[in-house]
């Protein structure tokens, strides 16, 4: 077995268990509908999200206890995301994609501390909105040179604009007044599907008889297709909602 199928499979499992006792603990009751709300849709339905808020409870509790500024959380993120782009670039996918994870759940600490230290700000909003394009782009060009061929790096590209798009169409409808959380591909599907992606891509390469890197190729089309089609999807509703006034 393979090392990282071996890490990934041990971490679904402490998931499980904790969903587990998640469930057991507060049953159908929510947790934080409100931090689920905010957020918007999500593929995987709102219970995956209300685990994972209470799950990050211990960690937003210690930080509030010892002071820590919610842009900590900010920097530590962009700094993985940076690392992961970094582990793509030289071919280390499962490691770019554990470190993508990474930055992701470090990144959702920074709004749950502010909220809990009651420093909500709009330059704080900004920060956090504004880094998570940057680890985008550092994941992306990662990706960029991790592919040689033309038709990988096209995807690539896509990927990257569609994934820019998205969140650049909820900003720019939220400045004129229209708030679109709609859509299939907002950045926790895109972050779950390349991490665990490029987490697993060595081993279901190589079990449909590709060479590395395959799986994660598809996962990229997947990723081109659904942002672009979500932003798309967004710039049509917001424009006939403007229209309607």
């Amino acid at each position: 077995m393979r090392i990282e199928l071996g890490l990934f499979l041990l971490a679904l499992s402490v998931a499980l268990l904790s969903m587990l006792v998640f469930w057991v603990t507060v049953g159908g009751r929510s947790v934080r509908t409100d931090e689920v709300a905010r957020r918007g849709s999500f593929v995987l339905g709102n219970w995956v999200r209300e685990w994972f808020y209470w799950s990050a409870r211990p960690v937003e509790r210690a930080s509030v206890r010892i002071g820590l500024a919610p842009e900590v959380f900010n920097a530590i993120g962009l700094a993985i995301g940076i690392a992961s782009g970094v582990a793509y670039g030289l071919g280390h996918v499962p490691l770019g994609g554990a470190l993508l994870l990474l930055s992701g759940i470090t990144d959702a600490f920074d709004g749950l501390v502010a909220r809990a230290r009651n420093v909500v700000s709009e330059a704080g909003a900004f920060l956090d909105s504004t880094l998570d394009r940057f680890t985008e782009l550092a994941v992306f060009v990662g990706l960029i040179l991790l592919y040689e061929s033309t038709w990988s790096l096209v995807i690539v590209t896509v990927a990257l604009g569609g994934s820019l798009l998205v969140s650049y169409t909820r900003a720019r409808g939220e400045s004129l007044g229209v708030t679109c959380k709609l859509g299939v591909m907002q950045r926790a599907e895109r972050l779950l599907l390349l991490g665990f992606g490029s987490i697993l891509d060595p081993t279901l390469s190589t079990w449909v008889g590709q060479q590395p890197g395959f799986v994660l190729f598809i996962i990229l089309v997947v990723i081109a297709i659904g942002s672009l089609g979500t932003a798309i999807f967004r710039t049509l509703w917001i424009w006939r909602r403007l229209a309607e006034r």
